[in-house]
This record gives structure tokens, C-alpha cells and sequence, in this order.
């Protein structure tokens, strides 16, 4: 799976399109969430936020210490203004002289690096699912072999499983494809239309207001508006470009499953993505074409505070590692583990990965790269994953079960679901992974808005960016308790999350109430003041 960005257009459409004509009628108008809900509390302000105006109350007049913190993700768009003065910078590497001056195999790695970049500034970025480029690999060997013909019965019931994920997949992506295709025929007509309406020319752009203001005289205009106000889906800041754009480009993911590209690695990369140490690979080009989601992501940990632009950041005193491993498409286990252990060797402190997959043939690659990190007091926040399911039982990658069985549960790896900004039957988002061994903490992931590219800001949904607000209140709380280890911030994280024991809510996916407590370890959503609170009472083991 692509990084944790729920895309829920296809989801509303294939539902909206049983019968458009027929059931098109009046749309109830929600009230707008504040931008910034998920920083807010809920006794002073009524949104489920992380309480981060007291935090800075509580720590108001302390000195902070700079915290590194790495994003593995899509790239980010180092000219973000509400980015550019924060992202870390190599001290040991001179700016564009061709040359690797620290001598850790990348040249002119000064703000981070791209594992899935290539010579000449190529790069990667749209890739298939895991499960389709495992079904390619061995298919040859098995595809016609049976259980008593194969040799190999441990690697024959892995093919097994392969081919049911990707049958799966593939059949999903192309009942997609099929249902998706005129509706985007239908998104671009009408486009026209209303722009013929409201009287914009050929290159401007109309929003949910603009076609909530328009005068429905006719049936077919009040289809044409309950359409575009299905699409919007409650965005007050979206146009009806990006809705196209964003259409296009989930269409295209799903094409990338159906009729798959496996000569992209090879013909952009040029490495062996089944060799780990084949270096040097990759590029120092981070501002990538699908750089949006890891701008979105760095925003939210440490985006500049007060500054009149953009949005405020969860943490006031970060520097970004830009890392690019995470494709249009499933990631690469090898760009993963080589990710993890630049970004711990480069002196990042937290490493957000917000990102996952539903196999991971090159699993112990990882598993090796997050106990490096352990070994070296960093502290590793991933999200959960966006298919509402029980990763108790049915696991997303990576995660901290090792193979060797050396942990169930990392010391320093917190797993992030995603929570909704009203204390009610929608507080744990419906989308959400959940798991009460397997999630840590939820967080705000619903409607919440960050920085992206050339200026603009975006509101999504998605686990991906709970988990850069759980990494921003980390860093938050490491910036003024800097003696505190990896495993003591995931203990105040988890600590922060006060259980909601009692709360029902709708189980992710359904319908059916359940307590919350029963959707992760701590059973709460994190809270940037409580985090504070607790940190200042622990005697800090960081070895210096």
C-alpha cells in the first residue's frame, strides 16, 4: 500500500453512481472544522485535539534543545516556506561540489537523501504493490505447481498466500478502474458546465462555496450540484481542479496493480532491490514530483510556529531529515532499512514512517534496521495503516514482531491510529487500523490540514499524519527533557493517552459499538500537555 493517505473520493463515487439520477436530492451542510482542530482541547475549545496551546503554557519560559527528526516518506518540498529555516542540514558535507566529503556514500546528502532516485535526477516514484511484484517473482516456479509437486513447501505456501493478496488486489483495482472511469469522464463535463454557470473562464477554479452559492433552476442542475458537493465531501479549501487531479492520480495507482511497470526500479534506481548493500544508491534530489505527502507530514511535526503562514507545527524547535523511500506504490523493504539506518547515523533523535504494506519479503533487513536504531536510542512512530482492520490479526508492514522473535513489541517503535476531532460514536476514525497488542495510541487524522507544495495547504484524512502529530509532540517533549530515552518518550506517549475505558464507539469499518480502550494498548489519543507533564516527573536515562 502507498503511504497512510486515505484517497476517499473512489470510495464516495462508487457508492454515489448506484442510481446518481435517482437519488441526487439536498445535501445537509456540516460546520467547517477549524484548521487546526487537531492542536485544540477538548474541555476549552470542543474538538478531540492534542490539548498544544496549554503544552506551550506548560513549558512557557524553559529552554528547548534542537531535536532531529527524520521523515520517511515521499520527499518534501525543501522550498516550503513554512519548512526551509528548519530542515537539517549535514555539517559534514559542502554544498554541490560532486563530492562525498563525510565519506558515508552520498554526495551532497546536505538536507537528506532519495533511496528511490536514480542517475540524472530520475527517480521511482510510481510504483506497484508488493504483492504484485512478489506474484511476478515466483510465478514462473509455481504458478502451475501444486502441493505435492512443489519442492519447496515452506516457499510454495508463501506463493500461496502471495497470489491470494494479489488476486485480490489486482481484482479490487480493476472493478475500480471499470466503475471509476466515467465518473471522471462525468467529473470533467460538468466542470465545464458550472464554470459556464458561475461565469469562470477556461483556467479558473470553483470550490464548495461557489457551488453551494449556485442557483439549482432545473433537475439537471441540481444533479450537477449534488455531484460536485459529493465530491468536495466537506472541503471548504479544495478546488475542483485538485479533485480532478487527485481522481487521476488514484486511478492511476490502480492502474499500476493491473497492468504493472517492473522494469521501473531498474530503469530509474538501476540497483538490485533484492541486495541490501549494493551502495551507492539513490539521489540528493528531495523535491519530487509526490512530494506533497511528506511535506504534509514534516508540516505537522515542526512546520515554523506564529509566523503568519502556513500552519503551526507541533513542535518549536526541529530540524527536518528529508528521506525519500515511499513510492506511488509500495515501497522497497531495502530503501526502508537503508532510510532507518542513515537517518540514526545522521543524528536523527525520532524517525516518523508513515507508510506500510501488506508483505515484506526482505522483513529481517528491517527488523535489523529498527534494532539499530533501538541500539541507539531513536525512536521510531509509524502509522497504523487506513483498511479498518485488526493488525492484531492481520499484520501490516513494517512492524516490531522480529522474526527471531526477539520482540512482539519494540521498546522504542510507537504505532499510530487515527481519531476523529468529535467525542463521540465517530471518535476513532473509520478508516483506521486498530489493535489492541499491535496500536499504541490514536491521534487526530481526521480533516487535518498542513503545509504542501508551492505555498498551499491541504486537508486530508489518514493514519499518515497521526502519526507525524504523535512524533511532533515527541520531539515537542524531547526538545525540553532531552535526558529522556526512546523507550521512556514512548511510555510518555503511551501515559498521555488517558484511557477512555466505558467510551463506546463505532469499531473501524462497521457500525458495531465497542469501547475504546479495546482499539489500541493505551486506549486514549495522545495529549501533547500530558505528555509534558508526565516527562517532567521522570529522571531522564539517555547515555550521553
Amino acid at each position: 500500500m502507498k503511504y497512510m493517505l486515505r484517497l476517499t473520493i473512489a470510495y464516495t463515487f462508487i457508492t454515489l453512481f448506484t442510481g446518481f439520477g435517482a437519488i441526487a436530492q439536498s445535501t445537509v451542510a456540516t460546520k467547517p472544522l477549524p484548521t487546526n482542530w487537531f492542536s485544540l482541547d477538548l474541555k476549552t475549545d470542543g474538538y478531540y485535539g492534542i490539548s498544544l496551546n496549554q503544552a506551550y503554557q506548560y513549558v512557557k519560559g524553559k529552554k528547548s534543545k534542537p531535536v532531529v527528526v527524520a521523515i520517511i516518506d515521499s520527499g518534501v518540498d525543501t522550498l516550503q516556506k513554512d519548512l526551509q529555516s528548519i530542515l537539517w542540514v549535514n555539517p559534514r558535507e559542502k554544498k554541490g561540489n560532486g563530492k562525498d566529503d563525510d565519506n558515508n556514500g552520498y554526495v551532497d546528502d546536505i538536507h537528506g537523501w532519495n533511496f528511490i532516485g536514480g542517475p540524472n535526477g530520475k527517480c521511482d516514484c510510481k510504483e506497484t504493490s508488493e504483492e504484485v511484484r512478489e506474484y511476478e517473482r515466483l510465478k514462473g516456479k509455481y504458478l502451475n505447481a501444486t502441493a505435492s509437486t512443489a519442492t519447496d513447501t515452506k516457499e510454495y505456501n508463501y506463493w500461496l498466500h502471495v497470489k491470494h493478496l494479489r488476486d485480490s488486489t489486482v481484482g479490487k483495482a480493476d472493478t475500480e478502474l471499470k466503475q471509476l472511469t466515467p465518473i471522471m469522464g462525468a467529473l470533467v463535463e460538468t466542470s465545464t458546465l458550472i464554470k459556464r454557470k458561475l461565469k469562470l473562464g477556461a483556467d479558473q477554479t470553483f470550490t464548495l462555496a461557489d457551488v453551494n452559492r449556485m442557483q439549482a433552476t432545473n433537475d439537471t442542475l441540481r444533479d450537477l450540484k449534488f455531484l460536485w458537493t459529493t465530491a468536495f465531501n466537506g472541503s471548504t479549501s479544495s478546488t475542483n481542479a485538485k479533485i480532478i487531479k487527485d481522481y487521476s492520480e488514484y486511478m492511476a495507482k490502480l492502474n499500476n496493480d493491473v497492468n504493472p511497470d517492473l522494469d521501473m526500479r531498474h530503469n530509474t534506481v538501476g540497483d538490485n532491490p533484492d541486495e541490501l548493500n549494493d551502495k551507492p544508491f539513490g539521489n540528493n534530489s528531495l523535491k519530487l514530483g509526490d512530494m506533497f505527502h511528506g511535506t504534509m507530514v514534516a508540516g505537522f511535526v515542526g512546520a515554523i510556529r506564529n509566523n503568519g503562514y502556513g500552519i503551526n507545527g507541533v513542535a518549536d524547535n526541529v530540524r527536518i531529515m528529508a528521506l525519500a523511500a515511499a513510492p506511488d506504490g509500495d515501497e522497497y523493504d531495502k530503501d526502508v532499512a537503508n532510510a532507518i539506518r542513515y537517518a540514526v547515523d545522521n543524528g536523527a533523535k525520532i524517525i516518523n514512517m508513515s507508510f506500510g504494506k501488506k508483505l515484506s519479503p526482505h522483513k529481517q533487513w528491517v527488523d535489523d534496521a529498527m534494532k539499530y536504531a533501538a541500539a541507539h536510542d531513536v525512536l521510531l512512530v509509524q502509522a497504523s495503516g487506513n483498511d479498518n482492520q485488526d493488525v492484531d490479526a492481520t499484520p501490516d508492514f513494517p512492524n516490531d514482531i522480529f522474526l527471531d522473535g526477539s520482540s512482539t513489541d519494540a521498546d522504542n517503535l510507537i504505532n499510530v491510529g487515527a481519531s476523529g476531532p468529535h467525542k463521540d460514536q465517530s471518535l476513532a476514525a473509520d478508516f483506521s487500523n486498530y489493535g489492541q497488542k499491535n496500536v499504541d495510541v490514536f491521534a487526530p487524522g481526521v480533516q487535518v490540514t498542513s503545509v504542501t507544495l508551492n505555498g498551499d495547504t491541504q486537508t486530508e484524512d489518514g493514519t499518515s499524519f497521526s502519526s507525524p502529530i504523535t512524533a511532533g509532540v515527541a520531539a515537542l517533549v524531547l526538545e525540553y527533557y532531552p535526558d529522556l530515552s526512546a523507550r521512556q518518550l514512548k511510555q510518555v506517549i503511551i501515559q498521555s493517552a488517558k484511557p477512555l475505558t466505558g467510551f463506546k464507539v463505532n469499531k473501524p469499518g462497521t457500525k458495531q459499538l465497542v469501547d475504546f480502550t479495546t482499539l489500541s494498548k493505551s486506549g486514549g489519543i495522545v495529549n501533547a500537555y500530558e505528555a509534558l507533564t508526565i516527562a517532567s516527573k521522570m529522571k531522564g536515562e539517555r547515555k550521553r
